[in-house]
């Protein structure tokens, strides 16, 4: 289509100089359109980085979560947030009881956003720090947030800091201050499950996913954030941490994490809803799950079993009890 369309063009003008002028402009999108391809993908690497530290509206998001070793070393031009201190996540209540780890409201993300100078065209790279799947929980919660305040030009580091400076990529300690923008939002939704969202998907037989630990999955152990232990109705369980290479910072390949659902009987072309403690590793397994095998019809219940359990008479399954 494309070859016809010059080609078209070339003979109804006959001219040597609009000839020259379609081959430049060809060349140059045949030579620009890889990297604008590439640009949108859920995962880059440090070649990628090294490609592009300095090109023009790609911004660099250390989301490390420690500002001294920031200002000591970081990606050039990179621009630093934290996790916890900007409120990426907020505690909230249900039913008189504290739910940690919620999505925050839009004037507060979008503030934020702003402060930090995106600007909606800008191509935002999360920067985690890299050494753990935890890490990588991180950054894909910080994702998937992007994603719900409508922002698709975001894509995170695979191996965060920790590939970058293996890779001996260019550090600086200068400190670089962007003007705050005029980001504006628009929500998009369909990424978050809420409970009532929840509810309807046990009922209709979804596919809902455990990104906790196994022990926490049969009920062996519980996180002190929720008030029982277990799990809901069919969850089936694939933990965060089985979603990277050894634990640490490196998601596992598409082949490698469609032998482990295949193994574990789960299909990963149905409606699925994540859900773990607090929303954390929760956002790991939507992010294998919606972004790197595929699924969009993929969501995260933020709420998840610190929510869930604060009704008394919440349906939960707790396989095995030990301590009785």
């Amino acid at each position: 289509m494309l070859h016809g369309s010059l080609a078209l063009t070339i003979d109804i003008n006959g001219k040597n100089k609009m000839k020259t002028t379609v081959k430049i402009i060809y060349l140059m999108f045949i030579l620009f359109l890889p990297k604008l391809a590439i640009a949108a993908e859920p995962l880059v690497d440090v070649a990628w980085v090294k490609e592009n530290l300095q090109t023009e509206g790609v911004i660099f998001l250390d989301v490390t979560s420690n500002m001294q070793v920031f200002k000591k070393a970081h990606i050039p031009g990179a621009i630093f947030t934290h996790y916890q201190k900007d409120q990426w996540r907020v505690a909230g209540k249900k039913r008189g009881k504290k739910v940690p780890g919620l999505l925050p409201s839009a004037s507060h993300l979008q503030k934020l956003i702003r402060r930090l100078g995106i600007e909606n065209t800008n191509h935002v790279v999360v920067v985690p720090a890299g050494r753990s799947a935890a890490d990588m929980g991180i950054a894909t919660r910080i994702y998937w947030t992007f994603k719900v305040v409508g922002h698709d030009k975001i894509s995170i580091l695979n191996g965060g800091m920790n590939a970058y400076r293996a890779a001996k990529l260019p550090l600086i300690d200068r400190m670089t201050v962007r003007a705050p923008t005029s980001f504006k939002i628009k929500s998009d939704y369909s990424y978050l499950a809420t409970e009532s969202d929840l509810l309807k998907s046990l009922a209709q037989g979804e596919k809902i996913i455990d990104s906790r630990t196994s022990a926490q999955y049969l009920g062996i152990n519980k996180s002190g954030r929720v008030q029982r232990a277990g799990t809901l109705p069919s969850a089936v369980n694939i933990p965060g941490e089985y979603l990277t290479i050894n634990k640490q910072g490196v998601f596992r390949s598409k082949k490698a994490i469609a032998k482990l659902y295949s193994y574990l009987k789960v299909p990963s072309n149905t409606a699925a809803i994540t859900f773990c403690n607090t929303g954390h590793w929760a956002s790991i397994g939507w992010f294998v799950h919606s972004e790197i095998l595929g699924n969009k019809n993929t969501r995260m219940y933020d709420g998840s079993m610190a929510e869930y359990t604060t009704n008394e008479n919440a349906d939960l399954i707790q396989m095995l009890r030990l301590d009785i």
